[in-house]
């Protein structure tokens, strides 16, 4: 595997990743993290959340936490994305997860191709960038370790959606519970029943 960098500039020294997770959802909030690392606490293994088991990216989500010189995570509600639309609500997620750090970093490395609107930092759009920089890694693993807790206690109250297992992505198990016994309070109304079928056989985490 590819070894991190341990910064994207070797000079900056409050370099914070930024993240999203639930973007291709049809139920439950976007989550996004912000992290600024300590070099002088590093932690071994971080990687794509993806790319990770459940027990590494818990057991992960805890040394962050514990280690890291600044963490946030910040989430959007349904209602917020189906007004906004939810690119817009994955953005505004990640801007109010860097502005939660209550620090300003010197550099911001956001995840995927679109910059973060309004942000008063200085930012680097990196494509991949979760399986390329310890920072925003360690982002990834915290905004999907929360969004599926998050959802796995949604499942106790609408258990026939199955979020404990497919977390509110399309599975086919999803679609057929939509089917049956219609929308939910947490789902994405927006979300046409074009979207559901395009992502009827996609189980593919964002």
């Amino acid at each position: 595997m590819k070894p991190f960098l341990a910064t994207y500039y070797k000079n900056i020294k409050y370099e914070a990743g930024c993240d999203e997770a639930g973007r291709g959802c049809l139920a439950g909030p976007v989550f996004a993290a912000a992290v600024i690392l300590n070099p002088k606490r590093p932690i071994e293994g971080l990687d794509d959340s993806k790319k990770l088991s459940a027990e590494r990216r818990n057991q992960l989500r805890s040394e962050i936490e514990e280690k890291a010189f600044r963490w946030h995570v910040y989430q959007c509600s349904p209602e917020v994305i189906d007004r906004i639309n939810i690119l817009q609500a994955s953005l505004k997620a990640m801007y109010e997860s860097l502005r939660g750090l209550s620090f300003r970093p010197s550099l911001v490395l956001v995840d995927g191709h679109i910059p973060i609107p309004y942000l008063e930092y200085p930012q680097q759009c990196m494509v991949k960038g979760d399986a390329q920089y310890q920072s925003i890694a360690a982002a990834s693993i915290l905004a999907k370790t929360y969004r599926d807790e998050y959802m796995e206690k949604l499942h106790d109250e609408f258990p026939a959606y199955q979020w404990k297992t497919n977390k509110g992505y399309g599975t086919a198990q999803h679609i057929i519970a939509i089917e049956k016994f219609g929308l939910t309070p947490h789902h994405r109304k927006t979300f046409t029943i074009k979207n559901i079928s395009r992502t009827l056989f996609d189980e593919s985490e964002d």
